[in-house]
């Protein structure tokens, strides 16, 4: 699986393409509290853990994207108007965050949350 396409839409989000066909958007919000790096997710190293503070949602600049970066082949790295930009989203991250009717399983338009 690899992303072959990651375009920024008019309403804000992000359209990613897949090799394999699929395709879906994300939205910026889900993609920056996804965030894997440490400060955004803490660690576990040499038995000790690191648990990151409570997320300020609130920033000014958190879920506005300025840059995206390959990481090799297999990844991308985001920077974002608050200044982060540590995480390394692979392609199986970024497709996991799919938020199309397929990947969701909520149907086109339903109000409430109905899924299939």
């Amino acid at each position: 699986m690899r992303l072959t396409q990651f375009k920024q839409q008019p309403d804000g989000t992000i359209l990613m393409s897949w090799d394999d066909g699929h395709a879906g958007p994300v939205s910026l919000r889900r993609l920056r509290d996804a965030c894997p790096c440490a400060g955004c997710m803490g660690e576990t190293v040499l038995l000790r853990t690191y648990a990151p503070p409570p997320k300020d949602t609130s920033a000014p600049g958190r879920y506005e994207l300025k840059a995206a970066s390959a990481v090799g082949s297999y990844a991308l790295q985001f920077r974002w108007g608050d200044g982060h930009g540590e995480g390394i989203f692979t392609w199986e991250l970024l497709r996991s965050l799919c938020e199309c009717p397929s990947c969701t399983g909520v149907m086109p338009g339903a109000t409430g949350g109905e899924k299939r």
